[in-house]
């Protein structure tokens, strides 16, 4: 059997198919800048690092955390962590989080250092920027993570939506508007439905750990409505968001992904097993990538 390199393994670990995710909302703030004339390349380059590197914070606080808790085994039905595999240590885990962690204090150091304009800028983004390092390891590490809560959606709501589209957005433009609320209450929904499936793939085996996600709160039979109403909403506030201040057809380019995810949203529905669910988290992840990626041509054009 062909040993796996390091690099292989800690990229597994990093988990690249949720990565795109946290770019997309980054882009969608920046093609709103552009639409206001104010995109600035340096401020979304940044933007885009240190967003990654809080995305790789919260996979690898959320191994870890997980494993400490022994809520990750052996019968998961989603992909086998390294960590279960034995490939690292919950020590090597832990020493890569921290190393992770300070990589995104200094991405976002330099952001707020070159993009601020007042020191009441200074102050809002710096207070933000460490909230969102303590958020993302949080969600399950410490004695009462949040993930367990069932607070993971408003987290991801909040600092993939809002935060992040509208902080890309700030940090250009130097002036918010809030008609801006609608597509970034957009892109956080669709992020927000990338974790729902995990959470309603991992739902029997998060209830045995006693990790109380909204799914597990819920039920698998709402959480798939609820999927569906996450999908619908998300389209509704760009459509929304267009017709308020478009008129071209080539600025409704968005509506292309209806398809994706209506037909997504009823394959989830009508699947109530968890296994079924299995491919789908890359797909939801890739749908999300695309709607936001047309989203964005929409508002550039």
């Amino acid at each position: 059997m062909k040993k796996d390199s390091t690099f292989s393994i800690w990229f597994s670990t990093a988990r690249p198919k949720t990565l795109p995710l946290a770019l997309a909302s980054i882009l969608v703030g920046a093609a709103l800048a552009g639409w206001q004339g104010k995109f600035d390349l340096l401020t979304t380059l940044l933007a885009f690092i240190t967003t990654i590197l809080l995305q790789i914070l919260s996979n690898f606080a959320n191994d870890y955390g997980d494993h400490v808790k022994g809520s990750d085994t052996a019968e998961r039905i989603g992909p086998l962590r390294a960590i279960q595999h034995g490939k690292i240590t919950g020590e090597q885990l832990k020493k890569a989080l921290i190393t992770v962690a300070v990589l995104s204090f200094l991405s976002g150091s330099l952001l707020i250092g070159y993009a601020y304009q007042t020191w009441q800028d200074l102050v809002v983004f710096a207070s933000l920027g460490i909230l969102a390092i303590v958020a993302a390891i949080t969600y399950t590490v410490g004695k009462k993570p949040y993930g367990y809560l069932g607070l993971g959606d408003i987290s991801v709501l909040i600092f993939f939506g809002f935060l992040a589209v509208l902080g890309t957005f700030y940090l250009q433009a130097h002036e918010l508007h809030f008609n801006l609320l609608l597509p970034a209450f957009g892109c956080g929904l669709l992020s927000v439905a990338v974790l729902n499936i995990n959470n309603l793939r991992d739902i029997e085996q998060d209830k045995q750990a006693g990790k109380n996600t909204l799914i597990v709160r819920i039920g698998s039979q709402n959480g798939r409505i609820y999927h569906v109403t996450l999908l619908s909403l998300a389209l509704l506030s760009y459509l929304l968001f267009a017709l308020a201040n478009f008129s071209h057809w080539y600025n409704f380019l968005f509506l292309l992904a209806t398809p994706l995810l209506v037909k997504h949203g009823l394959f989830v529905y009508r699947h109530q097993h968890p296994t079924e669910l299995r491919p789908i988290l890359g797909q939801m992840a890739g749908i999300a990538l695309v709607t936001n990626i047309l989203f964005s041509l929409s508002v550039i054009l």
